[in-house]
């Protein structure tokens, strides 16, 4: 079922203007600190996670902010502090930073308190869908009387938000490009310095990688028995709609059928804003559920992962830092092309060989689990679009944006505030 639309999320973003307008006036009286904020919509993970640690290890004075209570347990087991992001610590948190990190938007830390803070987005992947300005979903309103011009006032609201930003790492000159169109920012503030969140997949050798992603498999309560293939299916979210792609009864007994012939193992995860009725129909050890709410953060498990079949995900760029064949399943994608568009066109990252349906899925992995030398043409294709996606691949993109910020002169380190303080 899906769970959340631009339209609703827009609505309710139009009722709250007087709380956003107090929170700008609060922040514009309150003087700013030196300490950093951290915020995620994935959960505790992705690239803000990976600059919490350089940031700390620098010395600066840092706080995490939460919406559950599994994020706080999940902080906790890292030594992270956290406030939750809707409470008054919160909003005090946020109007006081220095330095504001975000993964999604504004909503990951307190979104009345973030009017004036040094504001670094990192954004959550390369976009190949049409994104933020760029995309018409980002401006949908639910069809009342003057939907028009709530549309013309949202757009208005989002250009003047994504001002706020100061620092958008970016993958490379290429994805810089969709950034500064979609955010409507400028190459003083988009930098090509590698995304953070990816690091992990170009750190210590291929065993050392495969090695940690199974452990973090293993923590999650997913363990795929020695030798089997473990195939990832991650669709990105509908904006709202249904997805398309579920697999039907008959479907789901081929798909565990071709499971069974190759000794492989799906993990189904899909997207937090739109979980799909994704179960099978008949019992099954071939098939599991790797949601967030299983694992919040799929980069770092990504290589125990095999294969990768998606739509339109940035996990497609991702794993080809990984050199992992990628099977393309878009039933959608003319509808999809024409309501929300694509950078590009969809078979410049295809190469042409998109599945229309699980059938085509199917014949795709029976080729490429069957012959070793098909595996390998897939996988030298998913690392040549990697690499035109990706400048870097060193393990140091999370480095090189703490530089960028710090050379903004910002956020100066300072003593970690003793355990117990009052944030």
């Amino acid at each position: 079922m899906a769970s959340f639309s631009f339209g609703t999320g827009n609505a309710a973003k139009l009722l709250r203007i007087p709380l956003y307008a107090a929170g700008r006036i609060g922040a514009a009286l309150i003087p700013r600190g030196s300490r950093w904020v951290f915020g995620c919509g994935a959960g505790i993970g992705d690239g803000a996670l990976a600059l919490w640690r350089v940031a700390t290890d620098a010395g600066h004075d840092a706080v995490w902010l939460t919406a559950s209570a599994r994020e706080d347990r999940e902080a906790a087991a890292l030594g992270i502090r956290t406030i939750r992001k809707q409470s008054l610590a919160g909003w005090w948190a946020t109007v006081r930073a220095g330095v504001l990190v975000v993964t999604h938007g504004f909503g990951d830390v307190n979104r009345y308190g973030g009017g004036g803070a040094f504001t670094v987005q990192l954004w959550h992947g390369i976009p190949l869908k049409r994104i933020g300005l760029d995309s018409p979903a980002t401006t949908q309103v639910p069809q009342v009387p003057g939907a028009a011009l709530l549309r013309t006032l949202i757009g208005r609201l989002y250009r003047s938000s994504a001002q706020r930003i100061d620092v958008l790492p970016a993958a490379s000159d290429r994805a810089r490009g969709r950034l500064e169109s979609a955010f409507a920012l400028g190459d003083d503030r988009v930098v090509v310095t590698g995304e953070p969140r990816v690091d992990v997949l170009s750190t210590g050798t291929a065993a050392e990688r495969r090695s940690r992603a199974s452990g973090v498999l293993v923590a999650a309560g997913i363990d795929v028995p020695d030798g089997a293939r473990a195939i990832l299916y991650a669709p990105t979210w509908r904006d709202g709609a249904s997805d398309p792609a579920v697999p039907s009864a008959a479907e789901w007994v081929r798909i565990i059928t071709v499971l069974e012939r190759h000794d492989a193992v799906l993990l189904v995860r899909s997207h937090p804003l739109g979980e799909g009725a994704y179960a099978p129909p008949l019992p099954t050890g071939r098939v599991r559920m790797l949601g967030s709410g299983v694992l919040s953060d799929v980069t770092v498990a990504l290589p125990a992962i095999d294969v990768l079949i998606t739509d339109y995900s940035s996990l497609a760029y991702d794993v080809g830092l990984l050199a992992m064949p990628v099977v393309h399943l878009t039933p959608d994608a003319a509808d999809y092309a024409r309501s929300r568009g694509f950078y590009g066109r969809l078979d410049e990252v295809t190469g042409g060989q998109q599945a229309a349906d699980w059938d085509g899925v199917i014949a795709q992995l029976d080729a490429m689990l069957d012959d070793e030398a098909v595996f390998a043409e897939r996988a030298a294709g998913s690392a040549r679009l990697s690499a035109r996606m990706h400048a870097y691949r060193d393990g140091h993109n999370t480095d090189r944006v703490y530089r960028a910020i710090r050379a903004r002169g910002v956020g100066a380190p300072r003593r970690a505030a003793t355990e117990g303080e009052h944030p």
